[in-house]
């Protein structure tokens, strides 16, 4: 389970939401500037918010009152953005390994050799970045994240930088690693039918504010 309650002020933009989730994939879908991307960097602890409470797992990790604010690399959460964002002069092997060594866990082959089948990723291992597809670079993201062993997972529209055909490519992975997993995810997105085909929860934002939360007939 997370909580989300926060403000921000991000200069004349102000962020207000509240919104929770037992388990599975919750969306959040709006408009382009709704404050998609600004919500997952304060759950992410990439930005701090002015006030607020985010727990994830019955723990808190930032609160306003309790003078709370645990950094982004104790939090336990695996982050996939739009861009995957590899180290170009390491191999995909490599890629995978760093999260987990940056957490400072020890490393766990069984883990390392299901996550690579889950994703198909096998024949990469050797490659560079460089030598890889659009699709295939956020394949070895989402393996990066899951190898840290996150409570929680946020994707921040994985699959926006990628044409019709590497979208409907990858697409059943998040599909594959949402029912394999069972970890909780927060998924954004301005793409009705990613979200209808991931989520079982959507939460509707607009100018900073949630204006409808449920189930993903809201769309």
């Amino acid at each position: 389970m997370f909580s989300v309650d926060i403000d921000k002020q991000l200069g004349d933009f102000t962020l207000s939401v509240a919104f929770q989730s037992d388990a599975g994939v919750t969306a959040l879908f709006g408009p382009s500037g709704s404050g998609k991307t600004s919500i997952v960097g304060m759950i992410a602890g990439l930005i701090k918010p002015d006030r607020g409470r985010i727990v994830i797992g019955g723990e808190a990790v930032f609160d306003s009152a309790a003078g709370i604010n645990e950094p982004a690399h104790r939090r336990r959460i695996g982050y996939v953005f739009q861009d995957g964002r590899l180290f170009p002069h390491l191999s995909v092997a490599r890629n995978l390994d760093y999260g987990r060594w940056m957490t400072g866990l020890p490393r766990d082959e069984a883990q390392f050799g299901h996550v690579i089948e889950l994703l198909d990723i096998v024949p990469l291992l050797k490659r560079r970045p460089g030598a890889l597809s659009g699709g295939e670079r956020q394949r070895v993201a989402l393996g990066r994240a899951l190898l840290m062993k996150p409570r929680l997972m946020l994707l921040d529209e994985p699959l926006a930088s990628l044409d019709a055909r590497r979208k409907s490519e990858i697409l059943p992975y998040l599909v594959r690693l949402r029912d394999d997993t069972r970890l909780p995810m927060i998924y954004v997105s301005h793409d009705a039918a990613e979200v209808k085909a991931l989520a079982s929860r959507v939460v509707l934002l607009d100018a900073g504010r949630v204006v409808s939360n449920g189930g993903a007939e809201l769309l």
